[in-house]
């Protein structure tokens, strides 16, 4: 997750021109095309990119639309999103099951973020699940458990309002393994603390 320094992972006012929120773009300069990208922010690259048997993100992650479907959207990322694998994408609102190219299928859960991870689970079949955001889907995540690793790249930003990711979260448990950074961002991996 890119966080900026004041702990938000998305500006405020986020919709069809602004899905990341106002300024939020500047979280994720390492990673879509500023000059100013390292090696190190390569390897965070490699780490964001790896493939997964599937994943879960929220609903506002995956679109601009609000209440009912009541128009045709299939993400933002056009007609092969880079998923290649199941996507279990957090809704109050059915909706059937959208099949792209390359191999990734969003499945809309209703039944909440419990539902959505144990299918993502299932799905995978024994490969890694990736909590794929946004703010509230990883806080979820973070509440239940069930994340072993968390990478956040932490931008030298401020937006001064927008999603928190941590609000609600009571506790971390989890220990630094590597630290990488570039003048655009400080890449840590984290992996939870085994309870022996």
């Amino acid at each position: 997750m890119s966080i900026s320094l004041d702990g938000f992972v998305a500006g405020p006012g986020q919709s069809r021109d602004e899905p990341l929120g106002v300024r939020g773009r500047e979280l994720h300069g390492w990673h879509i095309g500023d000059p100013r990208a390292n090696d190190a922010d390569k390897t965070a690259s490699g780490w964001l990119m790896r493939p997964r048997g599937a994943y879960v993100m929220g609903r506002n992650m995956f679109g601009p639309v609000r209440g009912e479907w009541d128009e045709d959207w299939s993400g933002w990322w056009g007609a092969e999103p880079p998923y290649h694998a199941p996507v279990f994408v957090l809704t109050h609102h059915s909706h059937e099951p959208i099949r792209m190219e390359g191999g990734t299928t969003f499945y809309f859960v209703t039944d909440g973020f419990d539902a959505a991870y144990a299918a993502a689970c299932e799905a995978a079949g024994g490969k890694g699940v990736d909590i794929a955001g946004g703010a509230s889907t990883v806080r979820q995540a973070l509440n239940a458990g069930v994340v072993d690793e968390l990478t956040l790249d932490i931008a030298p930003v401020l937006l001064g309002s927008g999603e928190r990711m941590f609000d609600g979260v009571e506790s971390f448990g989890f220990e630094p393994v590597e630290v990488l950074h570039s003048p655009l961002t400080t890449h840590i991996r984290y992996r939870r603390v085994s309870a022996d």
